[in-house]
């Protein structure tokens, strides 16, 4: 049976892998990489430095593709059918791999930004390529280190507070409002800086803590009160975007729960 390990790879720092993923590495025969081109070229270095600092021995494989490119242009009804089709595209990539490059009782691997729980599709890709039932395999998951848990512990913060809730969310459901009954929101996937609309609130008194490519050497912290630290923000942003083409932001947003 060929079994396939999605592991958690933190969120840029190769010593941030856990003890159990660099097991894991240990015993991969190939790695899959999906390269999202020339822009982002350097996620796959990223990759790549990670298994040199964990593996001393090169007795693995490296099989990397291109990544399918995703309606980003698509919003609203069009959102969700967009995202459904990307994965699709990803499904069939990851049907080949597995039936064409992983041989019988082989183990091969998926590295995954963060943790493959937090807004990753790899194990409902995975998933898909089972129900499909052209290929057989099975497969386990090594848990890693968020952006979020990297977040909040370079600037020296907990996600909640006594008693109160945290919420996850996206940029996009911000942007329909604050949740109800929760002060402290972390924000990912948010290419439209959504903070903004929240920075000019005189009835709110908010905080945020964010952070740009954070674990890497490239990584750009900020914190502060909102009205405060969006213009910077907005600046260092735009900037680190023109300099690498890219960027991988995530942000804390902190109310006073005294505030409306």
């Amino acid at each position: 049976m060929r079994k396939i390990h999605v592991i958690g790879i933190g969120a840029g720092d190769p010593d941030q892998l856990t003890l159990q993923a660099v097991k894991a590495l240990r015993g991969t025969d190939v790695f899959f990489i999906l390269d999202k081109g020339e822009v982002k070229a350097d996620l796959t270095g990223l990759r790549r430095d990670m298994l040199d600092a964990h593996l001393a021995e090169r007795t693995y494989r490296v099989v990397e593709v291109r990544d399918p490119e995703r309606d980003r242009r698509a919003g609203g009804a069009a959102y969700s059918p967009a995202v459904g089709d990307w994965r699709s595209a990803r499904a069939d990539i990851y049907e080949r791999l597995i039936a064409e490059e992983l041989g019988e009782g082989e183990v091969g691997a998926f590295l995954v930004w963060g943790d493959p729980s937090l807004y990753d599709s790899t194990l409902g890709i995975l998933e898909e390529v089972l129900a499909r039932g052209a290929v057989a395999f099975e497969y386990d998951v090594v848990p890693g280190i968020s952006s979020v848990s990297a977040l909040v512990a370079r600037h020296r913060t907990g996600l909640n507070r006594v008693a109160r809730p945290v919420q996850i969310t996206t940029g996009r459901r911000l942007a329909e409002g604050f949740p109800e009954g929760v002060d402290d929101v972390v924000v990912m996937l948010d290419a439209h800086q959504t903070f903004r609309q929240y920075a000019d609130r005189a009835d709110q008194e908010i905080d945020i803590y964010w952070g740009a490519y954070i674990g890497t050497p490239d990584e750009i912290l900020v914190s502060g009160p909102l009205a405060e630290a969006a213009p910077r923000i907005e600046r260092l942003r735009a900037e680190a975007r023109e300099r690498k083409g890219w960027i991988m932001d995530t942000y804390l947003l902190r109310r006073n729960p005294g505030d409306g």
